[in-house]
């Protein structure tokens, strides 16, 4: 059975966390939503909350994977910032939106490409 969407999704987010996890970087938070607005994952790297946006494809067919984080993904990742840190009442917290993208080719090793400070 081929894996769905959602699958892939996990699959690459799980890739993601491990990778920050590696560097030490403390996980606050996985596919935190708010209204129709999501972040992949919140976390902390030195003196920063770092808002994560997670790309995962399986080839650069049709771009590569950060190629795909558009205008409005980055007004959603926004929002959903602003509600997370607005509930943690962390209203001096410094941040940053990065995006890690990974391509994973069959049962190859994935690729990671993490951009720090990919959008402002």
């Amino acid at each position: 059975m081929a894996e769905s969407t959602r699958d892939i999704g996990n699959r690459g987010e799980d890739l993601a966390a491990a990778y920050l996890e590696s560097k030490d970087w403390l996980l606050f938070d996985r596919n935190y939503r708010f209204e129709k607005a999501e972040v992949d994952i919140v976390a902390t790297d030195r003196n920063y909350i770092v808002f994560v946006e997670v790309k995962f494809r399986a080839d650069t067919y049709f771009g590569t994977p950060e190629e795909h984080v558009t205008p409005q993904k980055e007004a959603n990742i926004k929002k959903a910032a602003e509600a997370w840190i607005y509930e943690r009442k962390m209203d001096t917290a410094v941040v940053r939106f990065d995006i890690i993208s990974i391509v994973q080719k069959g049962n190859e090793a994935p690729q990671i490409t993490h951009f720090e400070d990919a959008f402002r």
